[in-house]
């Protein structure tokens, strides 16, 4: 199954209370709260490349699947990380404390991230 494509957020749950617990400050959580981000993937094979823009915000990430890399977080921090695969569908990465899953399925992507007990889930649709 292919990645591959652009996707609009649609829903997203806890989003306050994950981004003060990563240290973001109030004025840019409260800027971001309501803004329906664009993620566009783009995978060749086990290589990928994901941008994710949220208003004027950019993150560009570029990794293969099993190889470390360099993700940038939502905290503009750059940090050491593999992303696995899960099935055919399922990325999962462990960044500096945070657990990153994004499912596929058909034309949702659900990105559910997890540091301690706290979660927080993202969904997207296909544009």
């Amino acid at each position: 199954m292919s990645f591959t494509g652009k996707y609009q957020l649609q829903s997203q749950e806890n989003f306050e209370a994950f981004m003060k617990a990563l240290g973001l400050p109030d004025e840019q959580i409260q800027k971001g709260k309501d803004i329906k981000s664009i993620s566009e993937i783009v995978q060749d094979g086990k290589k990928f490349k994901v941008t994710v823009t949220t208003g004027t915000k950019v993150l560009h990430n570029e990794f293969t699947i099993g190889e470390e890399c360099e993700i940038e977080m939502l905290t503009g921090e750059k940090v050491k990380a593999i992303v696995q695969m899960e099935g055919n569908n399922k990325l999962v990465a462990n960044l500096k404390g945070l657990k990153s899953v994004t499912e596929l399925n058909g034309d949702t992507i659900i990105n559910t991230l997890t540091m301690g007990d706290l979660t927080y889930k993202r969904i997207s649709k296909r544009i």
